[in-house]
Formats: C-alpha cells, sequence, structure tokens
C-alpha cells in the first residue's frame, strides 16, 4: 500500500499520488503515460486521473513493485484487474504484479491448449497462482534473459513447469530444465519459438508466439516519447553492436503484429509497418554508433 507519509512532494495536487520509495522503473508511466512522468529520477502524478482514467491509474497501481501508487483517501481496489487479457479472446494476459528483483519488468501469460506459458516472472502472489491455477496451471517458464528470472523458481515447482534459458545467461537460473544454445530458433512447442538476440545480455532472447506475438525482454519495446520502437543503449549490458545485429537478423527472418516487452511500452499493428519501424531503428542506431 502506498504510505501518504512518503507522498512525494512533486506529485501534482489531488487524490492520486506516488511515495518516494519508487525505484523509477517506469512501469506506471508505460502503463498510463498520460498519468505518471519522471521528475527527479522517479515517476509522480503529473495529471490526475480524468475522462475515465482512472482504470490506468489502478492498473499502474498494481503492477507498482513497490506498492508506491495510492490514493489520499485509500479507496479500495475495483476488484481483480490482472490477469488482464490483451486482445479479447487472444489467450495473452498482462500479469501485473511485477517485481522489484526485476526492476519491475513486466511478465506475461498465455492460456494454449498445448500448455500454459509463464514468460518471465511477476511476483509470486496467491493474487496470480490461483487464476493461473484454474486456467490449467502451467507446462512452460520462458525467461527473456537473467535479469528477470525474479520469482520463476517459485512458480516452476508449483506448477511443475519445465524452465527455459539461453547458456549464456544461466548462472541466473540454474535450476532451469531446459538450455537453449547458439543463435538458432528453438520450437518450445508448436507455434511458439525462442529466438537468441544477444545485446543486452549475452543470453538474451525473444518469443514469437503464433507469428504474432512477440515477448521482447529488454530487447525492443515502444516508446511514448519517441512514438516509435526503441532499444535501450543506456542499459546495453553485453554488446550495443551484437544487439542491432541481432534485431537485424529478428527483422530478416520474422513478421509480428505485438511488442510485449519486459520494460518499455506495448504496442500492437500491421506486421508489415512493424517490420518497417524495426528495420528502420536498426538503420538510425547503428548510423549513430
Amino acid at each position: 500500500m502506498a504510505r501518504l507519509d512518503l507522498r512525494n512532494d512533486a506529485n501534482v495536487a489531488g487524490e492520486w499520488f506516488v511515495d518516494t520509495r519508487c525505484i523509477d522503473c517506469g512501469t506506471c508511466r508505460d502503463i498510463a503515460p498520460q498519468i505518471f512522468g519522471e521528475v527527479h529520477g522517479g515517476s509522480v502524478v503529473t495529471q490526475q486521473p480524468a475522462n475515465g482514467d482512472e482504470l490506468d491509474a489502478w492498473l499502474a497501481a498494481q503492477a507498482c513493485p513497490t506498492t508506491s501508487i495510492g490514493t489520499v483517501s485509500r479507496r479500495p481496489r475495483p476488484g481483480r484487474l490482472y490477469p488482464r487479457e490483451i486482445e479479447a479472446g487472444s489467450g495473452v494476459f498482462d500479469l501485473g504484479y511485477c517485481s522489484e528483483d526485476s526492476f519491475g519488468a513486466s511478465a506475461w501469460f498465455v492460456r494454449r491448449a498445448e500448455g500454459n506459458v509463464l514468460v518471465d516472472s511477476p511476483r509470486f502472489t496467491e493474487a496470480l497462482v490461483a487464476p493461473i491455477a484454474e486456467a490449467g496451471g502451467l507446462a512452460h517458464v520462458v525467461l527473456t534473459h537473467r535479469d528477470d528470472v525474479a520469482d520463476a523458481r517459485r512458480w516452476a515447482e508449483r506448477f511443475e513447469a519445465r524452465v527455459w534459458i539461453h547458456a549464456d545467461d544461466l548462472v541466473a537460473a540454474r535450476f532451469a530444465s531446459d538450455v537453449v544454445e547458439g543463435l538458432d530458433d528453438v520450437e518450445i512447442q508448436p507455434g511458439l519459438l525462442a529466438i537468441p538476440v544477444p545485446g543486452h545480455t549475452k543470453g538474451s532472447m525473444v518469443f514469437l508466439l503464433d507469428g504474432r506475438w512477440l515477448f521482447t525482454g529488454d530487447s525492443l519495446a515502444w516508446s511514448h516519447e519517441r512514438g516509435d520502437l526503441t532499444a535501450f543503449r543506456g542499459a546495453c549490458w553485453y554488446s550495443w553492436s551484437a544487439q542491432m545485429a541481432s534485431l537485424a537478423r529478428l527483422a530478416e527472418r520474422h513478421r509480428f503484429a505485438w511488442v510485449l516487452p519486459g520494460h518499455g511500452a506495448r504496442t500492437s499493428g500491421d506486421p508489415d509497418e512493424l517490420h518497417d519501424r524495426l528495420v528502420g531503428l536498426v538503420r538510425d542506431r547503428t548510423a549513430q554508433s
């Protein structure tokens, strides 16, 4: 619960606020950029919710890894908000409940006849365990990279799921049952590909589901500020040139209609348009190197 005694003075006046325990993960700004902004290395409310935006504020509050978002009057949450299906009938869900151990990275749940999948790890909480169990549990936990492992072991043990990670990031998840090696795509189950994309970390991967849903970890995201796809040069722990080469290879081999990252905003669009944006990102960022 957000602490009113720690309310950041930079919040605009009004009911909603962010407290000073914020770690500046940016999750709330990605979910509700019309409400939250960054001031002096932390998130604050820059515009009080209006015109039906309050649901977005609640979604950001429930996703916040430090529970730093709340209301002055301590309003009760309007029911269960997560898991939240991101497109009706898709079976792809945002899990909210981000973990401080992954610096607030988003995690995703996919309901599939072939076996349900968890992409990266949210907090291990009964608020998510119960609905995931009701949906049939987990067959696979797939990890995009070492930074977003968080509570993956607890999720895997709870549902006796297989755990996938790349060999070059295995140090973060030695409990993994399945290890991807090299640069070749690996089919985890029919319609679900693990695609190595070294760069952000040496063992970074993205996961492409049914040629439509691309789960990107910290390798690719949407930027509200730029209005375009982006990659995080300032948070590239292994090799920027390798990351650009990885994204170029991704553009050559695959199309997708959704980008669902760990950090950064999600987006959807025409696959050809997103392909062109990815090609342009690689071209422009490589030229700047």
